[in-house]
């Protein structure tokens, strides 16, 4: 085989690799249609989905591709990178923006600077060469055209902040993304129509704060869910004495100190 050279900025020679890209997006949504619907439980059933399609198509070249199987050399000890690669800055907000989508982090990594490697699906953060944490990786609403921002937030991340400044979750851009489970955002509303916003935001930000402190977020989502349908409000103390720990009384220590005089039996000690 003798290779060539694409020309720089002259679209049509690059027809070997767009001209299966178009096939294969063209299956994919005849396949969709055969489907009857592009609604999918989560990204795993649409990767399948995926791997179905290509498989198909794949499949009459089989025979073929085991005839060259045999002459391939084995794969390398590790995989190419298959990710790019970007340096962000930790804000005071405990999180960065990465692409037009703001990413929420640990407040412990406020003020660094964090390496960060983008996949199809995460983040993977590295602090120096030391892996930090991994996050989801998010997209922009609407498309690229869109002017809007993403946010991938997770609440353990910003209640310490929360907590100094309770009526920040009133016009909070990522609010809707903060609440962890649909019973929070339904607690959120409720609370917001029955009480001034001032109470509200101070319960909604007690209640979050109550989630991360005692680990309870699916518990106290299932009380939330009882209170609401009975047609009433949490009531945030009564909450945080349910999730108290059994006992929070600090053992009595009694440290007998001997006599001075004790110590000379010692001097005489070989």
């Amino acid at each position: 085989m003798t290779p060539t050279r694409n020309n720089t900025g002259v679209a049509h020679e690059n027809g070997a690799i767009e001209g299966p890209h178009a096939h294969l997006k063209r299956a994919l949504q005849q396949a969709l249609l055969l489907r009857g619907s592009a609604d999918f439980a989560d990204l795993d059933a649409y990767r399948r989905f995926v791997d179905e399609v290509v498989g198909r198509a794949n499949a009459g070249r089989r025979k073929a591709l085991e005839i060259e199987r045999a002459q391939l050399k084995s794969l390398p000890q590790r995989r190419t990178d298959d990710y790019e690669e970007e340096l962000v800055t930790v804000t005071r907000s405990s999180g960065f923006l990465l692409r037009r989508v703001f990413y929420t982090v640990p407040s412990r990594l406020i003020g660094h600077r964090l390496r960060v490697r983008l996949y199809d699906d995460r983040l993977e953060c590295l602090l120096g060469s030391t892996p930090v944490l991994t996050l989801p990786r998010g997209r922009r609403p609407g498309g690229v055209l869109h002017g809007r921002a993403g946010h991938i937030v997770d609440y353990r991340h910003v209640i310490h902040a929360l907590r100094r400044k309770p009526m920040a979750l009133l016009n909070l851009v990522y609010r809707d993304q903060l609440f962890p489970r649909e019973a929070f955002r339904r607690t959120w509303e409720a609370l917001i129509t029955a009480q001034p916003a001032r109470q509200a935001c101070r319960v909604m930000v007690g209640l979050l704060a109550l989630a991360h402190d005692r680990a309870c977020e699916a518990e106290l989502a299932t009380l939330l869910d009882a209170v609401l349908a009975a047609g009433e409000l949490p009531d945030l103390t009564s909450l945080q004495q349910r999730f108290m720990p059994a006992s929070l009384a600090v053992p009595q220590v009694t440290v007998s100190l001997p006599a001075a005089i004790a110590y000379d039996a010692l001097l005489g000690a070989p």
